[in-house]
């Protein structure tokens, strides 16, 4: 791929970012996640503007626009947008024609038979379900999911009870391209997270005093920052790379690895960095940091996407 984006994608990002300007944001998160809430406001205007279908809307021939797809989700997860973006945008269309009722809510059979909680499970209308080889689409109705209160700055919901799975649409063989998108739908939103704690925490390095200077100035966080900088950098290029070429399983694997690794890295260091601030709710910086907490433990984590990735590269990890 080129890494200079071309005038369709830069048309792409400069229109989903003017929608968010308007329709997400910071304080938009923290009001929506007082009451454990959707933004249906902003969802309902994905759709209208058609970003939600973009990949298919831009495909040539079989092939998804992945690439335009992830800026959008990276996007949204730069804005602190409180929808299901990568499992709309990018999960989903990969694999079925289908528009699917949304919110959608991704998960495994390990985790919907243990009640895990979900990113999404509480307002949820689609459950998208890997099950060994196969996925299986189910309706989700009210009062299939109980909300779950957490700080990950995202909606939660478990199964209310035993989630009626056999009447779902099973498609068949296709749990290898469920994992894929998944993955980089997580990579895509872990980089637009990454962005948006690390700015703010440099804007914060840049008003706090210490020692008659600004904290921002001292050469020690200034390599801290940087070396954060460059974790960021490598996570974006590996994620547009893996979502350039569709989602093979080797680049999708290496960069969910990458991007969730450092997602750790950014955690740490923006929450040292920004001192006791960085952990009260006062402070914007949980509306992105809380939810690397949660991308990292979703498909198996950093450790899934590692044994992933020696798979594909080198055959069976057994």
């Amino acid at each position: 791929m080129d890494f200079e984006l071309n005038e369709d994608q830069q048309a792409v990002l400069e229109a989903v970012n003017r929608l968010l300007e308007q329709q997400a944001g910071a304080a938009r998160a923290v009001e929506l996640n007082r009451d454990n809430a959707y933004d249906d406001a902003l969802h309902e205007a994905l759709l209208e503007s058609g970003f939600s279908s973009i990949a298919r809307d831009l495909a040539e021939g079989d092939r998804l626009a992945g690439l335009e797809a992830a800026l959008v989700v990276e996007a949204i997860a730069r804005a602190g947008g409180v929808v299901a973006a990568g499992a709309q945008i990018l999960v989903a269309p990969a694999l079925t024609d289908r528009a699917l009722p949304g919110p959608i809510t991704l998960c495994t059979r390990t985790e919907l038979d243990s009640g895990t909680p979900l990113r999404f499970g509480a307002q949820a209308r689609t459950l998208l379900l890997l099950d060994a080889d196969d996925v299986v689409l189910v309706d989700i109705g009210a009062g299939d999911m109980t909300p779950v209160r957490t700080s990950f700055g995202y909606p939660m919901g478990c199964p209310a009870g035993a989630v009626d799975t056999a009447g779902g649409e099973r498609l068949r063989g296709a749990a290898d391209s469920l994992r894929n998108w998944w993955r980089l739908s997580l990579a895509a939103e872990a980089v637009g997270t990454m962005e948006a704690a690390l700015h703010h925490t440099v804007e914060y390095l840049k008003q706090r005093r210490q020692f008659g200077r600004a904290i921002g100035s001292f050469q020690a966080i200034q390599h801290r920052l940087s070396l954060c900088a460059i974790q960021l950098e490598a996570s974006r290029w590996l994620t547009r790379e893996a979502a350039w070429h569709g989602a093979q399983p080797e680049a999708v694997a290496a960069a969910a690895a990458f991007a969730l690794d450092a997602a750790d890295q950014v955690f740490t260091e923006t929450h040292q960095m920004s001192g006791a601030i960085g952990f009260t709710h006062e402070f914007d910086l949980h509306v992105w940091s809380m939810r690397l907490l949660a991308l990292r433990q979703e498909l198996d984590g950093v450790g899934g996407a590692r044994r992933d990735l020696v798979a594909a590269r080198w055959g069976s990890t057994d």
